[in-house]
């Protein structure tokens, strides 16, 4: 062994290995943890070698820079130092790593998936209100706007021109949730144009779900209410692999044709490898009541078409919400309808509210945990 190698000149070697992230070198970035750590050892045949060990801090465990920052710092010190060293790279990470798949939000006591089989039935709406309603009768309730490709909840909550900002919080970089109406909410809506088409592969959009769902500070919640687009889809997927949910509601029209996909929805969730809970039917749009004649009832979709499928599926139905004209208004300004309690529509959704509450302590009493979806491996 002719060259004498010792931690000064590894960290010159260190000095020419420019990090990407900061366009500055290792030693410029504040990168390097410590001193690096050489010694002298020997192989089985008595033959002498160098051993260098450097750590190297990231910024985060996903860092797009890290495998090629690792190649080109053992390439310098083989360049600088000799190409017979042992080297070993050691990493760690400024921001802690995302929590695994059954540890995320350990703080949430139930989670609620409200979903519907197709769009237009007031999934939304019925989400923003159950909330809103779980807020009122004095629960810690966070709300989740899932639908990447059509969020439509920081419109209903009147928080379009709000953006959302980052915390360090036990070593994470988090988004803090907003919070209006006594809910903690979070939507893409926060983070793309609102007069853009999101063109995202569905990698991308399971990618940001994941980020709203782990990459959060929801904190301690009673009820953590999923709104999920319309249909089965790859976002329901990830939900149902991500988090173990307690029960899902589905939304409907009373008409055959939404009832038809409502059917659809109830089978994903009762399916043997997903196996979450149903825990009843929402009855939207059931009637129309004009201002001018309160006593009276216009069944524009059908008349009692979710009572009829909550008797076929053996499971309760939650409630039934009128088509009133307030509604689509109070949404449009951001002021929900369970805003005002001493309407009927605040009735009803009060009510509604009372009635997950009930289901839900039902469902912990007699049924066990919902296992997360496992993901299999080809």
């Amino acid at each position: 062994m002719d060259n004498t190698i010792y931690p000064k000149l590894i960290e010159e070697a260190l000095a020419t290995v420019t990090y990407p992230g900061t366009k500055k070198s290792l030693t410029e970035s504040d990168m390097l943890i410590d001193t690096p750590v050489v010694t002298k050892k020997t192989k089985d045949n008595g033959q002498e070698y160098w051993h260098v060990r450097v750590d190297l801090r990231f910024p985060r465990e996903t860092d797009p820079f890290l495998k090629s920052t690792v190649k080109a710092t053992e390439a310098a010190i083989h360049y600088h130092c000799g190409s017979d060293i042992d080297i070993e790279i050691r990493t760690e990470f400024k921001t802690k790593p995302r929590p695994e798949v059954g540890k995320m939000l350990p703080g949430v006591k139930n989670i609620i998936a409200v979903s519907s089989g197709k769009g237009g039935v007031g999934k939304s709406t019925v989400s923003a209100n159950l909330a809103i309603s779980l807020a009122r009768l004095g629960y810690q309730v966070g709300l989740l706007d899932t639908d990447i490709f059509g969020p439509s909840m920081t419109k209903m909550f009147g928080v379009e021109d709000i953006h959302p900002y980052a915390i360090e919080k036990d070593g994470r970089q988090l988004i803090e949730p907003v919070e209006k109406y006594g809910v903690k909410l979070l939507s893409i809506g926060f983070f793309v144009n609102p007069d853009t088409a999101t063109l995202w592969r569905g990698g991308m959009a399971t990618s940001a779900l994941k980020q709203l769902i782990a990459d959060a500070d929801w904190g301690e919640l009673d009820y953590f209410i999923l709104d999920t687009p319309p249909g089965t889809s790859d976002i329901h997927l990830t939900l149902l692999q991500t988090l173990a949910i307690t029960g899902a509601v589905i939304v409907s029209t009373p008409q055959q044709v939404a009832l038809a996909d409502a059917r659809k929805g109830i089978d994903m969730y009762r399916n043997e490898k997903v196996n979450v809970p149903i825990l009843g039917l929402i009855e939207n749009m059931a009637w129309f009541t004009p201002a001018e004649l309160p006593d009276n009832r216009y069944y524009l979709f059908g008349k009692e078409g979710c009572q009829q499928l909550a008797e076929e599926m053996h499971v309760p139905l939650l409630a039934q919400i009128p088509i009133v004209q307030s509604i689509c208004e109070n949404g449009d300004a951001g002021t929900p309808a369970a805003l005002d309690i001493n309407s009927t529509t605040g009735q009803a959704f009060l009510s509604l509210a009372q009635s997950v509450v009930t289901v839900v302590n039902r469902r912990n009493a007699e049924l066990p945990r919902t296992e997360i979806v496992g993901i299999k491996k080809s």
